[in-house]
């Protein structure tokens, strides 16, 4: 698999969340843009390695304790 399918591949597990998984569960993002819309502009911009590890530290500031706001990748 080449590094351009991975990404794709990625890219579109993000679609699918947000498409499928992201309106049963409503919205609780206390960032905007929402996580998953901050992890695929992360992995369109800065590729998929560097990309999802932004977004996993992203997912783990956005917790209760947090205040949220504006956050871009």
């Amino acid at each position: 698999m080449s590094i351009k399918n991975i990404k794709s591949a990625v890219l579109g597990t993000i679609k699918f969340y947000q498409n499928f998984i992201s309106p049963s569960l409503g919205s609780n993002c206390r960032f905007y843009p929402s996580c998953s819309s901050y992890t695929h502009q992360a992995v369109e911009k800065y590729g998929t390695f560097k990309g999802l590890q932004k977004g996993f530290w992203r997912i783990l500031k956005c917790n209760p304790f947090s205040k949220g706001g504006i956050d871009l990748p």
